[in-house]
């Protein structure tokens, strides 16, 4: 028993000196700054320490990254506004600055470029005119193209040509980026109620990481499908929303003209069944126009333009749409270019003989 024990006891010592060295030569990395950890395979590190690199590269939603935003319009700086509130880290380039210190005050950074936005940025949004604008701010040495690498993805919220969109897409992911186009239904007002809808094309898997992103902005964010699709959708809604505004047009006009005051008119086709959120928005500026467009007409002819396109190339008619459009055009010719296109109105009430 006392041999037994005795040789037991040895043999305990001998492997709790073992484990020792084993367990010193097991220790784990003092952190992410020790020359002696810098060989550590990155899967052995915290996930935090690992995300933090780069958020991209995870295939999970990024519920916060650093943003850059290009574009600091009416739309755009609300949109910012939203991110800043949510918390999140926002650099911005507009081509006038103008329009960015009051977003510098609320904690927005300030770039000089949109290269240098796409550069500090792990997730770059843009949101600005019509095709010609989107060239101006990607292409170039100093445009966000050449900021992007590996890793980071691009989110176009302007509403260009379907085509161009993924002409776009394809550069941007020979730099190793991806891209998702996002355009937006809705105004100022829906932006700032937080009712703001959101739609997406582009790679499944890219919408799934950035879509908690685009919920900060609008509550309502809808996949429709690759590259291009929110482009076709949001011209679809739009070419609507002139259609809807010409028939309520023209509705109010033969209301007033049998004798009813044009401010009953107003409340009861607001009210009523053809009250679509945005004759219900849009329907009082036929009492009174807003200071600052909404959506000028400038803007609204474009897209009824590209309708229109779209139209003739996939075979699909769209009457009202070509008739909608002209009295844009009148519109423009009545020196209304800039103002929200609801002033189709006052083309209508001009022809009608009704003052406005």
């Amino acid at each position: 028993m006392v041999a037994r024990s005795a040789g037991s006891f040895i043999t305990s010592a001998f492997w709790k000196l073992s484990s020792r060295g084993t367990q010193k030569k097991r220790a784990r990395p003092c952190g992410p700054t020790c020359s002696k950890c810098a060989k550590i395979p990155r899967s052995t590190l915290p996930r935090s320490n690992r995300r933090s690199q780069n958020p991209l590269r995870s295939l999970e939603p990024l519920l916060m990254a650093n943003l850059g935003f290009v574009g600091l319009g009416v739309m755009g700086s609300q949109m910012v506004n939203r991110l800043l509130g949510k918390g999140h880290a926002v650099t911005g380039y507009n081509r006038t600055r103008s329009k960015a210190p009051w977003l510098i005050d609320r904690g927005m950074k300030w770039a000089d470029s949109p290269r240098a936005v796409s550069v500090a940025a792990d997730v770059t949004f843009a949101m600005v005119t019509n095709s010609a604008a989107l060239a101006a701010i990607t292409d170039g040495p100093d445009g966000l193209l050449a900021g992007l690498s590996k890793g980071k993805t691009f989110i176009d919220m302007s509403t260009v040509s379907p085509t161009v969109s993924r002409a776009l897409a394809t550069k941007v992911r020979e730099k190793g980026a991806d891209m998702v186009d996002s355009p937006v239904s809705g105004s100022v007002a829906t932006l700032q109620e937080g009712k703001l809808s959101v739609m997406v094309g582009g790679r499944r898997e890219t919408f799934e990481r950035v879509r908690p992103l685009l919920e900060d902005i609008g509550p309502k964010v809808t996949y429709v499908g690759d590259n291009g699709l929110a482009l076709s959708m949001k011209i679809a809604v739009n070419l609507s929303l002139a259609t809807q505004m010409l028939a309520f047009s023209e509705g109010v006009l033969l209301a007033e003209k049998s004798g009813i005051a044009r401010e009953t008119a107003v409340d009861v086709l607001t009210h009523s069944a053809v009250a679509s959120p945005m004759i219900q928005y849009r329907g009082p500026f036929v009492l009174q126009q807003p200071e600052e467009a909404w959506f000028d007409v400038n803007m609204m002819q474009k897209d009824m333009l590209l309708a229109l396109e779209m139209g003739r190339q996939l075979d699909v008619p769209l009457p009202t749409t070509a008739i909608s459009n002209e009295f844009l055009t009148a519109a423009r010719g009545m020196g209304m270019a800039k103002r929200d296109f609801a002033v189709m109105f006052d083309v209508l009430a001009h022809m009608s003989g009704v003052a406005k």
